[in-house]
């Protein structure tokens, strides 16, 4: 883009020097006449909008007349005949030389068809918007691009689509199979991941997202929470002066509507920005669990238990932030953001006893109606200061946020046991409130150009309030249980700094970093009045070494150590009441878990092939995981005292909680390969083998186990006729096992078609998510005491038509914005090699 505006400034002041200046030459007496002609894309025969027409005379060399093109790739200039060199230049492509031309009368050059640049290559295929990775020292960054599969969607479908991570049919997000990943917002936490973790990042639409920045060995600059890794994700920010916009309506299958507005409005001294979306989606799943109970000597009993689920999300979501520039080296950006979610859910439990042959004894229903609302409201201010040494930067941070989440629930259940049928009526409430301050500060020093020095400061205060109780519904009054009602106080205060050195010879760079954390953990049960406090420091080095063999191949190596905090769910001893048979239930005693990992990787480019690769390993201590165990307790789903023959049926209520363990290994190997043998066609593939040992036991239980697991994801992008863009997605996750649970593989197609319309001033998207409706998570568990088979779906297919319209945004305005976004990254972009 310099290249193009240094081009246009040049021609407008020598048209402007040859309007002042007719008498030099008899040359200004001749007639002028026109040249015209037509730009395209040789590949795609598609027009080269803004694609540059120079014409210089050797008689003349500081002369230079000119043009460019407009919307369907056509120019016409007015010239003086003559001799000419003539040039036509576009980023990306390779120029094209017209040498000596003889121009006397009108002409037309007809149809010019430029030629992709294979060194320019990066940067073509950012222009294409197709996502491409790039590598840093600690982190791989992904140009998400105009990702097909994800119009009218939210930033979890983004991610799903990103190489390493993976989102399950919960909605959970891990990085390389672990889901222990730190999601971060433009560097920071981020209210949108409060109580709902990640969640709430639905509420974003996935056209505000930059890029994706992958940290699997963060440097000691980042937040140590995360064994898995870090995604940041980067939003869009505006660089272009005047006044832009994105605006978006979407509808689809089930009943699904919604929209965003992106706007910004610029000047040399401020710029004002906002995002507003609002959405109202109806998501269908379904579950099932069919227990064996292993009673000893005497028959198995059987229960065969349906879930159909109906979950109405009505969110809506605007930020405003301003940023004023004191000079061109120094700026404060003030923002805040709302969101506000209305959701509504129907979870319908159908239960069946059955006999020793399977047949149906005794049937009973149980509904739950479920109200939620979720606020978060956050405010920040972020000053930055670059000083005059290229790289010398301090960045600072204030940040607050709030958030709310209120859930009242109303759950009937129908028996046929006369005495129990006034205690078929519960209501459930649980309030959370969640408040966080971050002040964080960054300070990076260049020694000289190839040396950096970089030291920082975060604090972390957070504090979450829980409040749960059951009643139970007698002769129209509540009765309050007390054994399950409860209090829950959460506070997590943390003190971090940190100091790196990073140093670059010749081809080799490096990195050395240590980060101190200090941990001020409370756990308060109020009502029962158990109170916890855990207070730790510690030490986290880091490593990161790379060695570049040219400029299309490289390795790097990161060392790092990483802690993993319980979440707020994982503690609260509250048990969920959807079934009465089987239960989620936190463990307040729960310890951080630590790991040590370490990360080869290796990047190699062609000119249509991209391969980036890397083998780790992993050693994480006091891991949690999940188990299922016999409470001990009983639940009464069938039979009548008062009738002999009709006795009562006990079935044991079984819970689900998260524990320490001694200890998990995991190592594995991963590979992305981009492939793009024409600009019609792309295609881009990721794979991950891991590994994962547990070895501990519990309460007396040995749960050693050993599991090999794997997932793949398949993107292809075809240019059809019609200028109509098609992509597919196909993605598998392996099966796997830990000691007590066998897990099958799961399989989703995903499919996107789309279509600029009005002068690429708009585009028109479809797509389908679950194409075969195969997105299902099937389980097996075995101890001791039960058997289970289970199946569980988040959402069933959707269908979704998604209409973008742009104003006073060209292709090339895009182009430039992703060259002038500053990188809100943690520490900026810090040592970069």
């Amino acid at each position: 883009m310099n290249k193009l505006s240094f081009s246009l400034f040049f021609i407008l002041i020598s048209t402007q020097t040859f309007a002042q200046r007719p008498q030099e030459g008899s040359r200004s007496q001749l007639k002028k006449i026109n040249l015209s002609g037509t730009v395209i894309d040789q590949e795609t025969q598609e027009a080269l909008e803004y694609a540059t027409v120079s014409l210089s005379n050797e008689q003349f060399p500081n002369r230079v007349q000119g043009g460019i093109t407009n919307e369907k790739g056509k120019f016409n200039l007015e010239i003086f005949p003559g001799k000419y060199n003539i040039t036509i230049e576009y980023i990306g492509f390779n120029n094209v030389n017209l040498i000596n031309k003889v121009i006397r009368v009108n002409e037309n050059l007809g149809i010019i068809a430029m030629e992709i640049a294979t060194e320019s290559l990066n940067e073509v295929e950012l222009v294409a918007e197709r996502t491409e990775v790039e590598i840093r020292l600690d982190k791989r960054i992904y140009n998400v691009g105009k990702d097909l599969t994800v119009r009218g969607g939210s930033v979890a479908d983004v991610l799903d689509n990103v190489p390493s991570v993976s989102v399950d049919v919960e909605g959970n997000v891990a990085l390389r199979g672990n889901d222990n990943v730190r999601i971060l917002i433009n560097g920071k936490p981020s209210g949108l991941t409060g109580i709902s973790g990640p969640q709430g990042l639905r509420s974003l639409p996935a056209e505000s997202i930059e890029k994706v920045e992958v940290v699997t060995s963060p440097s000691a600059r980042y937040d140590a929470e995360g064994t898995a890794g870090i995604l940041n994700i980067i939003l869009k920010k505006q660089g272009l002066n005047g006044f832009n916009a994105r605006l978006i309506a979407n509808g689809g299958l089930p009943k699904s509507y919604g929209g965003s507005a992106n706007m910004n409005w610029r000047t040399n001294k401020i710029n004002i920005f906002t995002t507003t979306s609002l959405g109202n989606n109806t998501t269908l799943g379904n579950s099932r669990n069919f227990n064996e109970y292993f009673n000893g000597d005497n028959p198995s009993t059987f229960l065969n238990e349906k879930r159909q689920s109906e979950r109405i999300r009505k969110r809506f979501f605007t930020n405003l932030g301003i940023e004023y520039f004191f000079n061109d080296k120094t700026s404060l950006v003030i923002s805040s953001f709302f969101r506000n979610s209305d959701n509504s859910s129907r979870n319908a439990n159908e239960i069946r006893e059955l006999d020793s042959r399977e047949n149906i004894i005794n049937f009973s229903e149980r509904i739950e109606q479920e109200e939620e609302d979720d606020v978060s409201i956050q405010y920040s201010a972020n000053f930055f200061k670059d000083f005059k040494t290229e790289g010398h930067k301090l960045t600072a941070t204030l940040q607050y946020e709030t958030s709310k989440e209120d859930e009242r629930a109303d759950i009937n259940g129908q028996t046929s046991i006369p005495e129990l049928s006034n205690l078929s009526f519960e209501k459930t409430t649980s309030f959370e409130d969640q408040s966080r301050l971050l002040a964080q500060t960054d300070y990076i020093l260049p020694i000289d150009e190839n040396t950096q020095f970089e030291l920082g400061y975060r604090g972390s205060f957070s504090s979450q309030e829980t409040d749960f109780s059951l009643d139970y519904i007698i002769g129209g009054l509540p009765i309050r249980d007390t054994n399950l009602s409860n209090t829950l106080l959460y506070k997590e205060y943390v003190n971090a700094a940190y100091t790196q050195f990073g140093n670059k010879i010749d081809n080799f760079s490096y990195l050395l970093g240590l980060r101190m954390e200090n941990s001020n953990i409370t756990i308060d049960q109020k009502t029962t009045k158990n109170k916890t406090i855990k207070k730790y420091t510690n030490w986290f080095p880091t490593v990161n070494l790379s060695y570049k063999f040219n400029e299309k191949q490289s390795i790097i190596l990161g060392v790092s150590r990483r802690i993993r905090r319980p979440r707020s769910w994982f503690i609260n001893p509250f048990p969920s009441r959807s079934s009465i048979t089987n239960i989620f239930q936190g463990n307040p005693d729960l310890d951080p878990t630590f790991s040590n990992a370490y990360d080869l990787g290796y990047l190699k480019r062609w000119d249509k092939l991209t391969f980036n690769g890397s083998i780790y390993y992993q050693k994480a201590t006091q891991v949690f995981t999940f188990i299922t165990e016999d409470t001990g307790q009983k639940a009464i789903i069938s039979g009548d005292p008062n009738d002999p023959t009709n006795p009562i049926v006990e079935v044991p209520i079984l819970r689900r909680t998260p524990v320490n363990l001694s200890e998990n290994i995991r190592h594995g190997a991963e590979f992305t390969v981009s492939f793009f043998p024409s600009r019609k066609l792309r295609f881009n593939g990721n794979f991950n083998l891991f590994r994962s040992e547990i070895i501990g036991s519990y309460d007396g239980l040995v749960l050693d186990a050993s599991n090999l697991s794997w997932f793949a994801r398949l993107n292809a992008t075809i240019k059809l006729p019609g200028g109509i863009n098609w992509q597919t997605r196909m993605y598998y996750k392996g099966p796997n096992e830990n000691a007590q649970t066998v897990s099958q593989g799961v399989f989703s197609l995903n499919g996107a078609l789309n279509k600029n319309l009005f002068k690429n001033k708009a585009t028109l998207s479809l797509r389908a998510s679950d194409i075969l409706n195969s997105s299902k998570r099937r389980s097996e568990t075995l101890t001791p005491t039960f058997f289970s088979d289970s199946e569980f779906q988040w959402r069933q297919p959707s269908y979704v038509l998604t209409f973008t319209y742009r104003i006073n945004e060209r292709e090339t305005d895009r182009r430039k914005n992703r060259r002038q976004n500053y990188d809100s990254g943690e520490g900026g972009e810090g040592f970069d090699f």
